[in-house]
């Protein structure tokens, strides 16, 4: 798999640069949010993944997703010092698909690289005789992934449909965490759950309506079908 690795310290690129490519990656390396686009042209370049740290010298790391996301489908990985929510929820919001917290295990970054490349598999795979879920107010378009509360679009990442949609299929029905990290991330590493807390803060907040999805203490979560 083809990896841009967005980073500007060149010490730590080329000791990420020699694990990654010891686990079969081929890893091009931008030192700055600039090179970094110019890499993703046109069309993403074949990468498979995009890990991108923050802190960059000539852009914010948060405006480089945002311009990323414009430009390609390619996942993005957001590597961060910040370890509050918010900051994850606002990465999130701009097309990420999964963020790593610093200092970070070698074992966990891989096995995030290799969950959100398994995304598109994911997505092709995945089949289903309905069209369309409607969920008192909220709308849910399975081919084309929209989502619109009261007939106005919101936008999701990927994850957050995803995780949004399998909840929706069977309101009421309680889903496992392991469960949920199983059909969504496609992966049974614990080290997820924390992804799937943010996912579901974030969803509960573009969509402005917290009671729809339900934390069911030490299990798990289910859609709470809204009336009207």
């Amino acid at each position: 798999m083809r990896l841009l690795l967005v980073e500007d310290d060149n010490h730590v690129a080329a000791a990420l640069s020699a694990v990654l490519a010891r686990h079969g990656f081929d890893v091009t390396h931008a030192r700055s949010g600039e090179e970094a686009l110019q890499a993703l042209v046109p069309e993403g370049d074949g990468f498979g993944v995009v890990l991108l740290d923050l802190g960059l010298p000539d852009q914010d790391g948060y405006e480089v997703c945002g311009k990323i996301r414009k430009r390609t489908a390619t996942p993005v990985i957001m590597v961060t010092a910040r370890a509050d929510v918010r900051s994850r929820i606002h990465g999130l919001n701009l097309g990420a698909d999964d963020y790593v917290v610093k200092p970070y295990d070698t074992g966990e970054l891989l096995a995030r690289i290799h969950a959100v490349s398994r995304r598109n598999v994911h997505e092709e795979a995945t089949g289903s005789t309905e069209t369309e879920l409607r969920l008192g107010r909220v709308r849910i378009e399975l081919p084309t992934r929209q989502v619109s509360v009261n007939g106005s679009a919101v936008q999701l990442t990927r994850k957050e449909f995803d995780l949004l949609a399998l909840l929706a299929q069977r309101p009421g029905v309680v889903f496992r965490r392991e469960q949920i990290i199983s059909e969504v991330w496609r992966t049974s590493w614990e080290g997820t759950g924390r992804t799937l807390e943010v996912h579901v803060a974030s969803l509960r907040a573009k969509l402005r309506m917290p009671a729809l999805i339900e934390t069911v203490r030490g299990v798990g979560y289910r859609l709470v079908a809204p009336t009207a």
